[in-house]
């Protein structure tokens, strides 16, 4: 019989001969997925952050001061504009 290799895991008939666990490559390895979930947590609540303070409090409330609300129906509107009417203005406009 050949004597076997460090490298080789496997013998002639097919059998798995030898196991080499390396702890540093394991530890090192350990450290890597750590570090990895680690980062992404910290990313991850880093962005939910932003963009809560980023996104106003309520964006629906009732305009204060001299502030209109400039979307909604309105009572003193003389006609609704027809099909037409908004297709031309969209085109207009080009948008």
């Amino acid at each position: 019989m050949k004597p076997l290799r460090r490298s080789s895991l496997f013998t002639d008939k097919g059998v798995i001969a030898l196991f080499v666990f390396s702890a540093r490559r394991w530890f090192r390895r350990a450290a890597f997925m750590i570090l990895l979930v680690l980062a992404t947590f910290v990313m991850y609540n880093g962005c939910r952050v932003l963009g809560q303070w980023i996104v106003p409090a309520d964006p629906y409330r009732v305009p204060q001061g001299a502030a209109l609300k400039v979307f909604g129906s309105s009572s003193y509107a003389v006609h609704e504009p027809t099909f037409a009417d908004r297709l031309r203005l969209f085109y207009w406009y080009g948008e």
